[in-house]
């Protein structure tokens, strides 16, 4: 069994200053075998992480979508932001990604699914964020949870860490895996670690995009 960080920013989304070298050192020291990046609407940054650190890198990407976030992983190429739900899967599906929804019943991050939305997509993803570790209201992780369910797909949890004190607030204990046919098979087995970090980690994604507009401004 490893352990398993599904969900991290790093500096090439807007609102961390996480930087890679900061990621994998943090890694090694929380014990975290492998670790998805999943910029907003970027690959740039898990790119860079997989060519230093092969082993314990899955390229991924958070997308934004006209009505909410969808998570991929196993990218080689980037899946532009701002797309319907339908063809965001679509682009993903020519990757062979592994797809999930991000935080789905989480109103205060973009998640505004349409009745009907997310029920129409089930056939066509593969897992359901039932825990997020920066939702500020525990309802709206129970309510993802009781969603997979009902609908019986499987469930992945991720601290959604945009800085070192996040990583690993929200883990999986899995059997190794080096694909998305892999993962689907160790979800199977996944046995859930994590807690919710509070509200202020906020706090960290509202410096960083101040940082980088005011960098912006200087020059």
């Amino acid at each position: 069994m490893i352990k398993a960080e599904f969900h991290c920013h790093s500096i090439y989304s807007p609102d961390s200053l996480f930087k890679i070298s900061s990621i994998l050192e943090t890694c090694r020291e929380k014990g975290i075998d492998k670790i998805a990046i999943t910029d907003h609407d970027q690959v740039r940054g898990a790119l860079e992480a997989k060519s230093k650190d092969p082993e314990r890198i899955v390229v991924g990407e958070e997308i934004q979508t006209t009505e909410g976030e969808i998570l991929a992983y196993f990218l080689s190429d980037l899946v532009p932001g701002g797309l319907s739900p339908m063809k965001t899967i679509e682009a993903l599906k020519k990757q062979s990604a592994f797809i999930s929804i991000a935080h789905p019943f989480d109103p205060m991050r973009g998640s505004t699914w349409q009745d009907g939305t997310l029920e129409a997509l089930l056939p066509y993803v593969d897992a359901v964020e039932v825990f997020n570790a920066r939702c500020v209201k525990p309802v709206f992780n129970e309510k993802a949870q009781e969603f997979a369910e009902q609908h019986h797909i499987l469930r992945m949890v991720g601290s959604d860490a945009h800085s070192a004190l996040e990583l690993g607030r929200a883990v999986l204990a899995l059997p190794d895996f080096n694909g998305a046919d892999d993962l689907r098979s160790a979800l199977g087995f996944a046995l859930f670690d994590g807690k919710l970090s509070g509200s202020w980690v906020h706090l960290i994604s509202r410096y960083a995009k101040i940082i980088k507009q005011l960098s912006r401004k200087i020059v």
